[in-house]
């Protein structure tokens, strides 16, 4: 009989996440044996439970952990990475971010610690339907994928998630030490399509002081 590290090595799972539906389709029998074979994994540490329902293959010889942005994806399906964390990905501030921070769908905030795999905090924000995917794009990490905001897109989060004064933006983006000349260089467009995001009506004028304060 194979062990769930076995299976899941042979099947390809090694360094990516795998869901409690996913190994019921791996395994065949009873939910009582996938429950004890699960059990039995996870005592002896070849299994780890990101959270309910979800787990890892331990680390195998030669292979690599998903990137943290893969996992902030997998522990919260239909989040995307944002605020200080993907401006630090893109360069946009210079210090590293410890906590991987990211937009979750619906009202719940969640923040999740796991052990040797990093900290993961979910915030929700009032946004427009249909453009909860605006100014974020895919990216490709070790050969996984994961959504990441758009530097202008990650900034106007943390302003919009903040409730920041229209007349404190500029002076906040330069606090965080966002070079002006990385503003001006996102385009037109870009600056029209996050005008169409946010719920609350005073993020445009925001997104117009932000501007001005850039170009003048």
């Amino acid at each position: 009989m194979q062990t769930i590290t076995e299976k899941l090595i042979q099947a390809g799972w090694v360094g990516r996440t795998v869901t409690q539906p996913q190994l019921a389709r791996l395994f065949n029998g009873t939910q009582q044996r996938l429950y004890n074979l699960v059990n039995r994994a996870l005592g002896s540490g070849e299994l780890l439970q990101l959270r309910r329902g979800l787990y890892l293959l331990a680390q195998q010889p030669n292979s690599n952990l998903p990137h943290p942005f893969v996992l902030a994806q997998a522990l919260q399906p239909g989040s995307y990475v944002s605020f200080e964390t993907a401006l630090s990905f893109h360069g946009w501030i210079p210090e590293s971010v410890p906590v991987t921070q990211s937009v979750s769908p619906g009202r719940r905030s969640l923040k999740i610690d796991l052990e040797n795999l990093g900290s993961y905090q979910f915030s929700p924000l009032a946004l427009q339907p249909g453009f909860f995917l605006q100014a974020v794009t895919r990216h490709s990490l070790s050969g996984q994928v994961a959504l990441v905001a758009q530097p202008l897109r990650a900034l106007l989060d943390i302003v919009c998630f903040r409730k920041l004064q229209a007349d404190h933006v500029h002076e906040f983006s330069q606090s965080m030490r966002i070079d002006d000349e990385l503003l001006m260089s996102t385009t037109a467009a870009t600056w029209r399509d996050v005008r169409k995001i946010y719920k609350h009506k005073r993020m445009v004028s925001h997104i117009q002081a932000l501007k001005l304060g850039v170009t003048s």
